[in-house]
Protein backbone atom coordinates (compact mmCIF):
# COMPACT_ATOMS: atom_id res chain seq x y z
CA UNK A 1 0.00 0.00 0.00
CA UNK A 2 1.11 3.52 -0.77
CA UNK A 3 -0.06 6.45 1.37
CA UNK A 4 0.32 10.12 0.56
CA UNK A 5 -0.41 13.03 2.83
CA UNK A 6 -1.27 15.98 0.57
CA UNK A 7 -1.16 19.21 2.52
CA UNK A 8 -1.03 22.96 2.21
CA UNK A 9 2.03 24.82 3.44
CA UNK A 10 5.28 23.87 5.07
CA UNK A 11 5.85 22.85 8.66
CA UNK A 12 7.94 25.55 10.32
CA UNK A 13 8.23 24.25 13.88
CA UNK A 14 11.11 21.82 14.41
CA UNK A 15 9.18 19.79 17.01
CA UNK A 16 6.41 19.08 14.48
CA UNK A 17 9.00 18.21 11.80
CA UNK A 18 10.70 15.83 14.25
CA UNK A 19 7.40 14.12 15.08
CA UNK A 20 6.54 13.79 11.37
CA UNK A 21 9.95 12.22 10.69
CA UNK A 22 9.50 9.81 13.59
CA UNK A 23 6.09 8.58 12.40
CA UNK A 24 7.34 8.37 8.80
CA UNK A 25 10.19 6.15 10.04
CA UNK A 26 7.80 3.95 12.03
CA UNK A 27 5.42 3.66 9.07
CA UNK A 28 8.19 2.65 6.66
CA UNK A 29 7.90 -0.99 7.76
CA UNK A 30 4.22 -1.06 6.79
CA UNK A 31 3.75 1.24 3.82
CA UNK A 32 5.34 3.61 1.36
CA UNK A 33 4.65 7.09 2.72
CA UNK A 34 5.04 10.38 0.94
CA UNK A 35 4.21 13.88 2.16
CA UNK A 36 3.20 16.14 -0.73
CA UNK A 37 3.21 19.83 0.14
CA UNK A 38 1.65 22.58 -1.94
CA UNK A 39 2.24 26.30 -1.46
CA UNK A 40 -0.16 28.17 0.75
CA UNK A 41 -1.63 31.58 -0.03
CA UNK A 42 -1.24 34.46 2.36
CA UNK A 43 -4.59 35.43 3.85
CA UNK A 44 -4.79 39.15 4.57
CA UNK A 45 -6.28 40.21 7.90
CA UNK A 46 -9.97 40.95 7.52
CA UNK A 47 -10.16 39.17 4.16
CA UNK A 48 -13.59 39.17 2.56
CA UNK A 49 -15.49 35.98 1.98
CA UNK A 50 -14.78 36.32 -1.76
CA UNK A 51 -11.04 36.67 -1.11
CA UNK A 52 -11.07 33.63 1.18
CA UNK A 53 -12.92 31.65 -1.52
CA UNK A 54 -10.27 32.64 -4.10
CA UNK A 55 -7.50 31.56 -1.74
CA UNK A 56 -9.14 28.17 -1.14
CA UNK A 57 -9.62 27.72 -4.89
CA UNK A 58 -5.94 28.50 -5.62
CA UNK A 59 -4.76 26.10 -2.92
CA UNK A 60 -7.36 23.57 -4.08
CA UNK A 61 -6.06 23.67 -7.66
CA UNK A 62 -2.57 22.89 -6.36
CA UNK A 63 -3.90 19.99 -4.30
CA UNK A 64 -5.91 18.59 -7.22
CA UNK A 65 -2.73 18.58 -9.34
CA UNK A 66 -1.16 16.21 -6.76
CA UNK A 67 -4.09 13.79 -6.55
CA UNK A 68 -3.81 10.65 -8.64
CA UNK A 69 -6.81 9.45 -10.62
CA UNK A 70 -6.50 5.88 -9.34
CA UNK A 71 -6.00 6.89 -5.68
CA UNK A 72 -8.65 6.66 -3.00
CA UNK A 73 -8.82 10.19 -1.58
CA UNK A 74 -9.75 10.94 2.03
CA UNK A 75 -10.20 14.64 2.77
CA UNK A 76 -9.90 15.83 6.35
CA UNK A 77 -12.92 18.04 6.90
CA UNK A 78 -14.58 19.25 10.07
CA UNK A 79 -17.96 18.03 8.79
CA UNK A 80 -16.58 14.62 7.81
CA UNK A 81 -17.34 11.31 9.44
CA UNK A 82 -15.81 10.66 12.85
CA UNK A 83 -14.27 7.24 13.45
CA UNK A 84 -12.59 5.34 16.22
CA UNK A 85 -9.00 4.23 15.68
CA UNK A 86 -10.25 0.66 15.26
CA UNK A 87 -12.77 1.74 12.60
CA UNK A 88 -10.10 3.68 10.69
CA UNK A 89 -7.82 0.63 10.80
CA UNK A 90 -10.62 -1.62 9.56
CA UNK A 91 -11.46 0.80 6.77
CA UNK A 92 -7.83 1.01 5.62
CA UNK A 93 -7.59 -2.79 5.63
CA UNK A 94 -10.86 -3.08 3.72
CA UNK A 95 -9.69 -0.56 1.10
CA UNK A 96 -6.61 -2.69 0.50
CA UNK A 97 -8.70 -5.85 0.13
CA UNK A 98 -10.94 -3.99 -2.33
CA UNK A 99 -7.89 -3.24 -4.49
CA UNK A 100 -7.07 0.33 -3.45
CA UNK A 101 -3.30 0.25 -3.27
CA UNK A 102 -2.89 4.04 -3.17
CA UNK A 103 -4.58 6.18 -0.52
CA UNK A 104 -4.18 9.94 -0.41
CA UNK A 105 -5.17 11.92 2.68
CA UNK A 106 -5.71 15.65 2.16
CA UNK A 107 -5.19 18.36 4.79
CA UNK A 108 -6.20 21.88 3.81
CA UNK A 109 -4.70 25.18 4.84
CA UNK A 110 -5.94 27.61 7.46
CA UNK A 111 -9.19 28.25 5.54
CA UNK A 112 -9.94 24.60 4.84
CA UNK A 113 -10.47 22.84 1.52
CA UNK A 114 -12.05 24.07 -1.69
CA UNK A 115 -15.33 22.63 -2.93
CA UNK A 116 -13.48 21.06 -5.86
CA UNK A 117 -11.19 19.10 -3.55
CA UNK A 118 -14.10 18.04 -1.33
CA UNK A 119 -15.99 16.82 -4.42
CA UNK A 120 -12.95 14.88 -5.67
CA UNK A 121 -12.56 13.11 -2.34
CA UNK A 122 -14.01 9.63 -2.00
CA UNK A 123 -14.54 10.21 1.72
CA UNK A 124 -14.51 13.02 4.28
CA UNK A 125 -12.93 12.30 7.66
CA UNK A 126 -13.17 14.41 10.81
CA UNK A 127 -11.00 14.05 13.86
CA UNK A 128 -13.03 16.47 15.96
CA UNK A 129 -15.47 19.36 15.91
CA UNK A 130 -12.52 21.46 17.05
CA UNK A 131 -10.10 23.17 14.71
CA UNK A 132 -6.41 22.23 14.84
CA UNK A 133 -3.40 23.91 13.23
CA UNK A 134 -2.70 22.11 9.95
CA UNK A 135 0.90 21.41 11.03
CA UNK A 136 -0.34 19.63 14.15
CA UNK A 137 -2.96 17.79 12.12
CA UNK A 138 -0.20 16.15 10.09
CA UNK A 139 1.27 14.67 13.26
CA UNK A 140 -2.13 13.54 14.54
CA UNK A 141 -3.00 11.95 11.18
CA UNK A 142 0.34 10.15 10.92
CA UNK A 143 -0.02 8.83 14.46
CA UNK A 144 -3.48 7.46 13.64
CA UNK A 145 -2.25 5.85 10.42
CA UNK A 146 0.60 4.24 12.39
CA UNK A 147 -1.85 3.10 15.06
CA UNK A 148 -4.04 1.64 12.29
CA UNK A 149 -1.22 -0.48 10.96
CA UNK A 150 -0.40 -1.72 14.46
CA UNK A 151 -4.07 -2.70 14.89
CA UNK A 152 -4.21 -4.36 11.45
CA UNK A 153 -1.13 -6.45 12.27
CA UNK A 154 -2.38 -7.32 15.78
CA UNK A 155 0.64 -5.63 17.34
CA UNK A 156 0.58 -3.97 20.74
CA UNK A 157 0.34 -0.22 20.96
CA UNK A 158 -0.39 1.99 23.93
CA UNK A 159 -4.01 3.01 24.41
Amino acid sequence: MKIDICCVGKVKESYFRDAIKEYAKRLSRYTSLQVLEVADEKTPDGASEATEMQIKEKEGARILAKLKEDAYVIALAIDGKKKTSEKLAGDLERLTVQGHSHIQFVIGGSLGLSEAVLKRADEHLSFSDMTFPHQMMRVILLEQIYRSFRIIHHEPYHK
